[in-house]
């Protein structure tokens, strides 16, 4: 690639949209793709902000070098790692390779990761919380976020030009298709929030602690531009990122409804859609049915995310859950997700094993029921039906409360 994007006057964006892989770490799908994103600073002192996935950026490095030559510069000074995964810092051996002298900058746990991927112990320069890198104009002050969302995970702050180097902080799924800067975008709701919540929750959900603390340190910091390594950069309206993180890592959800189910014969898929009718007419307005054995789950993850009330119902199998429901609860349990209003139900034809097992998941989670688990045996007739009806209520003064405060 050969773009010239400019991010500062001396700073430049450098990233890539891979369009060809199918799955993001290989587990959670990309239908609309990924972005890479790097950044160059050409100042007295040069520096490249993390890499790219390698193989995506054709020629990667000689972008590099053509951008430092029309800065009337020949050498990459530093290379500042925020964040060690693979998809960032792919290129880190050919950028050594290329410029042997170059002075990697990293915490402690980068370079323990460093030498395990690529070998590297030489010309390394640990910095730690709050040690500042002069580069000239730019200077850049480090902000360790272990945990957001590896242990060596850190950010980049240009105390100049107020500017946040976030790592995978603020990212998103989904490609830049041309727009790289968030007001270039005509409708970021309809084209990346779904994408970005998706990617928050399965990606830095689990961490949505570390994230509260990384927000206590960055509190009082004015920020004018958010670079990600994943995204748009947000040099309009950084507070809306931020505000987005916020409230998500809070676990502060909408005031609607989904129901996710496993069904093998259509019995219990019946009852969810019961249910639902009834959510609807007791007055919530945002109601989603997922099929477990459909829908991925990262998708089922992200609408756990995304809403106050959440209902799940499982078929009995071989006494146990239904193992697609099983494993988004095992999933679930992994993240610790909190602050959700819970409705169970199920269906069996002998000794059950589904709303049982949902029950434990209940009490391990510590969410609170809206009402009691309903398990229908046999075929979903109105008079067994009729029992869900005070789960939907239940839930429906649940919402209506939260809607309230």
């Amino acid at each position: 690639m050969d773009l010239k994007v400019k991010v500062t006057d001396r700073i430049y964006w450098l990233g890539t949209n891979d369009r060809r892989k199918h799955l993001f770490e290989n587990l959670w799908p990309l239908p609309d793709g990924v972005s890479y994103n790097s950044y160059l600073v050409t100042d007295e002192k040069t520096a490249l902000l993390d890499t790219i996935e390698m193989g995506t950026g054709g020629d990667y490095v000689g972008w590099i070098e053509r951008l430092l030559t029309e800065a009337g510069r020949t050498e990459l000074d530093y290379l500042v790692i925020n964040h060690m995964e693979p998809d960032h810092s792919g290129e880190i051996g050919d950028i050594v390779r290329r410029w042997p002298q170059v002075r990697i900058v990293g915490n402690c746990k980068t370079f323990k990761i460093l030498e395990g991927y690529y070998g590297i112990t030489e010309n390394l320069v640990e910095v730690g919380e709050g040690d500042t890198l002069d580069l000239g104009h730019h200077k850049l002050q480090f902000v360790m976020t272990p945990w957001v969302h590896w242990p060596e995970t850190m950010m980049s702050y240009d105390t100049t030009e107020h500017i946040l180097f976030s790592g995978d902080a603020f990212g998103t799924f989904g490609t830049l298709d041309g727009a790289i800067f968030d007001d270039e975008i005509a409708d970021f709701d309809t084209r990346y929030l779904g994408e970005m919540r998706r990617y928050y929750s399965n990606i830095v959900g689990k961490y949505s602690n570390m994230v509260q603390k990384a927000f206590a340190k960055l509190g009082s910091v004015p920020i004018d531009t958010i670079c990600p390594l994943h995204g748009p950069v947000w040099r309009s309206e950084p507070k809306k990122v931020i505000d987005l993180y916020d409230r998500w890592s809070r676990y502060e959800a909408e005031p609607g409804v989904v129901i996710i189910y496993g069904s093998m014969y259509g019995n219990n898929a019946a009852t969810a859609d019961y249910i639902a009718r009834k959510c609807a007419e007791a007055g919530i307005r945002d109601i989603r049915v997922r099929d477990a054995s459909k829908t991925h789950l990262s998708y089922l993850i992200d609408d756990v995310w995304r809403y106050r009330g959440i209902i799940l119902g499982s078929c009995a199998y071989n006494a146990q859950m239904f193992p697609t429901v099983e494993r988004l609860t095992t999933e679930l349990l992994h993240m610790g997700v909190k602050n959700k209003a819970l409705g169970l139900f199920g269906s069996y034809s002998w000794n059950g094993g589904g709303v049982r097992n949902l029950k434990a998941f209940a009490e391990q989670i510590g969410w609170p029921l809206v009402a009691d688990p309903v398990d229908v045996f046999g075929t979903p007739t109105p008079e067994k039906l009729s029992a869900c009806d005070a789960i939907a209520q239940g839930m429906a003064t649940v919402l209506k409360n939260c809607d309230a405060q």
